[in-house]
């Protein structure tokens, strides 16, 4: 068998193509702010609606009972049977119990009231206890739970130095966080603690970033 010619000296590199190096997110923070759209850097996220399953089920439920006896009644009044009794007696009282009577009032108001509120219900969005995200996908909504964000919020603020215990309420447009220090000055702590909070609420990733609001007091020591 013959060698394949051109076997040594004449061999040709074929080209490479290099790829370009994807950034590394392994040294990432936990705690980093997550990409945003451009349509939603300015905030204009907005909140989830809930679905309302429990005022929807009552009125419903209502509103079947109630045309349920309108039904019958009218099934039995049509097949020559009296009317119910107590469609009888309410017929008599509106008609002559004058509109300034307590009663006609009580009745207004008390439905007046429930109107008010199924339409307040229909028109906000509820769920204030979720705090929307900002969106990293045109299609993938996220939202992150108040109790949560002041979790996340505590535990960074009890890594500061000199910090003893700390509270946090957390809220739609406001985080209060509350401190107690026990070493260290005060305007020292609390110094650190804007900065670290300031940070850990960029990372939290939410569209509208609440305002932050500390507080911290020396502990009290009791005396013997």
């Amino acid at each position: 068998m013959s060698e394949p010619q051109g076997s040594e000296g004449t061999t040709q590199r074929l080209p490479v193509i290099e790829r370009e190096a994807e950034p590394d997110r392994s040294d990432q923070s936990a705690y980093g702010p997550p990409p945003v759209l451009e349509a939603q850097a300015g905030g204009g996220a907005r909140r989830f609606w809930s679905a309302r399953r429990v005022p929807a089920g009552i009125v419903a439920l209502l509103l079947l009972l109630l045309a349920g006896i309108f039904l019958y009644d009218i099934a039995a009044v049509r097949a020559d049977r009296p009317a119910m009794h107590w469609r009888r007696a309410l017929s008599e009282q509106l008609a002559e119990r004058p509109l300034d009577d307590i009663w006609v009032l009580i009745g207004a108001g008390v439905a007046a009231a429930l109107g008010l509120w199924l339409i307040v219900l229909a028109l906000t969005p509820g769920l204030r206890g979720l705090l929307p995200m900002s969106r990293t996908h045109p299609d993938v909504r996220a939202g992150l739970h108040r109790d949560a964000a002041a979790m996340v919020l505590r535990d960074r603020a009890m890594e500061v130095s000199g910090v003893q215990s700390a509270r946090v309420r957390m809220r739609r447009k406001k985080a209060d966080v509350r401190t107690v220090s026990h070493f260290r000055e005060l305007d020292d702590v609390r110094a650190d603690l804007d900065a670290t909070l300031t940070e850990a609420i960029g990372g939290l990733g939410l569209a509208r970033p609440p305002a932050l609001s500390v507080h911290v007091a020396r502990t009290t020591r009791k005396k013997g």
